[in-house]
């Protein structure tokens, strides 16, 4: 892995014109940063509890999920350019539940994300047109009572065709996991009934976002549990799966998650306000913003 790690890092003398965007949601705003927390903007306010980030560089969007009140099923999904300017909500109320941590696909042009309250995996077009529900977990108050069934983080595997989410459970619940199915529904079967499911990881004390490395196969996982499992980022093969690799601790409710594959790095928020930033094998592991307001969502792009 570090052999092929180092393989991906930029070529010596190569400057990386990259930005972080960084979701607070104590202020309901987002920031744009360099990498090492300096410049920094804030370019959107008045969000309704954001929680998930992705950046499509190449049209000049950024994507976020507001949360909203979760008695409230009012949550929503927004595009604004990169600065900021231009905000329209292309996922509005009352069509996600409790949208949480966003995926773009952008070679398909597609959005997915976790509705937690609302216990579904759901995809829908970069305009927010053909909303789909992929996996439903549950229904009604009831269900939503089990935490269980709580969808969070997601991410994609486009070699595979695969899609991976996690179910936190109960708070320090030890009750998490993460699954994956196929990015289409098997012929003849729902949301609710699909056989395809498959659990990956079990038994995790609070899993939250995932990020994929499609090049080295690896998925990545911030978790806000208790130690000494929880408050980390995990790391785990998933062509031939073996124990989850904890690469970084300590964290303080570790939630949002960003690689930098060919920069050989990452970006992690916590919700007691710092940025961290690390190799993609938790070495160098450097904390450069901290008390920054609750922080959620993180998405690194070269602009």
């Amino acid at each position: 892995m570090a052999n092929e790690a180092a393989k991906s890092k930029s070529p010596p003398g190569i400057a990386r014109a990259g930005r972080l965007f960084v979701l607070e949601l104590s202020g309901d705003r987002i920031h744009s940063m360099n990498p090492d927390g300096s410049d920094r903007k804030t370019i959107v306010t008045d969000c309704r509890y954001p929680d998930g980030i992705v950046v499509d560089a190449k049209a000049g969007h950024i994507y976020w999920t507001n949360m909203g009140i979760p008695n409230l099923n009012d949550g929503s999904i927004e595009r604004a350019d990169l600065d900021g300017r231009n905000r329209k909500i292309i996922v509005p109320q009352g069509f996600t539940h409790t949208p949480k941590q966003l995926h773009l696909d952008r070679e398909n042009g597609k959005l997915y994300w976790g509705d937690r309250e609302g216990m579904r995996m759901m995809r829908a077009n970069l305009d927010g047109s053909q909303l789909e529900t992929l996996v439903e977990t549950g229904r009604g108050d009831e269900d939503a009572r089990d935490q269980t069934r709580w969808c969070v983080g997601i991410t994609v595997d486009p070699k595979l065709g695969k899609f991976y989410w996690t179910q936190k459970g109960p708070d320090n619940g030890e009750q998490g996991r993460i699954l994956r199915a196929g990015i289409e529904i098997p012929a003849g079967e729902t949301p609710a009934n699909r056989s395809d499911i498959e659990v990956v990881f079990d038994n995790l004390p609070e899993p939250i976002d995932l990020e994929f490395d499609v090049e080295n196969r690896a998925l990545y996982w911030t978790d806000r549990g208790d130690a000494p499992r929880g408050n980390t980022v995990n790391r785990a093969q998933v062509d031939k799966p073996t124990a989850p690799e904890i690469l970084i601790t300590h964290l303080m409710e570790g939630i949002g998650l960003a690689l930098d594959v060919l920069g050989h790095r990452m970006f992690v928020t916590d919700f007691a306000g710092s940025v961290y930033s690390a190799d993609l094998d938790g070495k160098n592991e450097r904390n450069f913003l901290y008390a920054q307001g609750n922080l959620t969502g993180i998405a690194y792009a070269e602009i």
